[in-house]
């Protein structure tokens, strides 16, 4: 699984950006169990040490108005205690450190658990807030289109399609011949994407953590205030949640149905969010579909209730079952055709499809000219009539969007290690086919 956003998203202002959400104030706002608070304040001071309650609030993601009320509960019970450092005689100075009576019942919390990290929000407040900022609410246009497809070679016809199917809140099939650029085309759909969205670090399911957050995954929007410094204002967003450019998930050959379900880990005892999860609010690209090593038809099925509700059911090792949201924009990608997958319940739910072929003359002698551009090989119109001619007309191979980048950097790395500048000629592009298609 990779992330697609290494490349600037439209940072346009739309309806998809959901205001921000509301810090809570005292340990009944954040939704989150009493004792279930206590367990994680423990689980930090004992593997951190003294901890004074600054920092605590930095890495927890908690105002000092919801740890205050912790923090009592746990000196009443006699599970930590306050020590002061610095000559400054101010709360500031205080530090806090587990007790012998703590230490064991931290230890005993992180044998059930090992998360330590910020706190998480509710499913419930989860749900609530994907639904808030779903991508139902983007509306692409036709000049976002134009813009994110600008100096890229591809049909009006397939733009067109592109663009009314990002509206349509529906999954995309986009197939085609190996080599076509159904992945390229793929992942510039991720740049259609508008606005930003609140992804928490966790969430908390039934007493279990599930970890939401992915730094691979999840860019965020811009650098803000230090979180530190905005913990304690009245105004400030709940930094259980960092503000994110929307998601874009790529998953390929090594998808496997154990992949879509909830990953436990057995050593840590607690969760990470599948590859979907993880991508809510934002787009799913499954590439190569049918190259899986699980069957497409296996592949379909576990698809079918979530395309059609915009709803997933996942469970946790305890067996207890419960629902989110299925916000993304799916793009499936194959070299087989639909009529190859063989399920025409799954195919009527997969709301475009889209076929990307072989180019035309013009078009491929457009790319073949950006690929020398890319590679800085001088264009010979000459040499590309050679190819059309004498290689892909005589051998009936079809102009395929992959070709010309793929022999031109041939050309250059041979002259590259001859020493000269490159050229197009008959005898170079012949080398080049000659390797590329493992002729003799």
């Amino acid at each position: 699984m990779s992330s697609l956003l290494n490349s600037p998203i439209l940072e346009q202002s739309s309806q998809s950006s959901a205001s921000s959400i509301p810090a809570p104030r005292s340990p009944e706002q954040t939704g989150l169990p009493f004792l279930f608070l206590v367990e994680l304040v423990s689980k930090v001071l004992f593997l951190r040490g003294q901890v004074r309650l600054v920092e605590l609030s930095s890495h927890l993601k908690l105002s000092n108005s919801v740890l205050d009320p912790l923090i009592t509960f746990m000196r009443a019970e006699k599970l930590c205690e306050a020590v002061r450092r610095g000559g400054s005689n101010t709360d500031a100075d205080l530090t806090f450190t587990l007790t012998d009576t703590g230490r064991a019942r931290a230890a005993e919390f992180l044998s059930r658990s090992a998360y330590a990290g910020p706190a998480p929000v509710t499913v419930q407040d989860y749900c609530a807030q994907v639904e808030a900022q779903s991508v139902a609410h983007m509306h692409v246009l036709r000049e976002d289109i134009a813009q994110e497809f600008e100096g890229i070679v591809v049909s009006p016809t397939v733009l067109e399609k592109f663009g009314a199917a990002m509206n349509s809140g529906r999954a995309l099939f986009i197939y085609g011949p190996a080599g076509s650029g159904k992945t390229f085309l793929a992942e510039c759909l991720a740049g259609l994407l508008k606005g930003n969205i609140w992804v928490p670090y966790a969430i908390l399911v039934d007493g279990e953590v599930i970890q939401v957050y992915d730094p691979a995954v999840h860019h965020e929007a811009a650098s803000e205030v230090a979180q530190a410094n905005l913990l304690d204002k009245r105004d400030a967003p709940d930094p259980r949640w960092v503000r994110c450019k929307r998601p874009a998930v790529l998953t390929g050959g090594e998808l496997t149905l154990d992949m879509l379900e909830l990953q436990f880990d057995p050593g840590t005892r607690y969760y990470q969010a599948p590859p979907h999860l993880k991508a809510n609010n934002g787009i799913f690209i499954i590439d190569d579909l049918g190259r899986q090593r699980c069957s497409p038809a296996q592949l379909m099925n576990r698809w079918i209730v979530p395309l059609d509700r915009r709803m997933d059911h996942l469970a946790l090792h305890t067996g207890h079952k419960f629902m989110v949201p299925f916000d993304v924009v799916v793009v499936f990608s194959s070299n087989f055709g639909p009529e190859q997958m063989g399920d025409g319940a799954f195919l009527r739910r997969l709301g475009y499809k889209i076929e990307i072929g072989a180019q035309t003359e013009p078009d491929y002698e457009r790319i073949f000219r950006q690929a020398c551009e890319d590679h800085r090989v001088p264009y010979s119109h000459d040499a590309f009539q050679y190819m059309l001619r004498e290689r892909h007309q005589k051998e009936g191979k079809p102009l395929l969007a992959c070709y010309p980048r793929d022999l031109v950097s041939q050309a250059r790395d041979l002259a590259r290690y001859e020493g000269r500048q490159p050229e197009l000629n008959p005898q170079v592009l012949d080398w080049a086919w000659n390797n590329y298609f493992a002729e003799r």
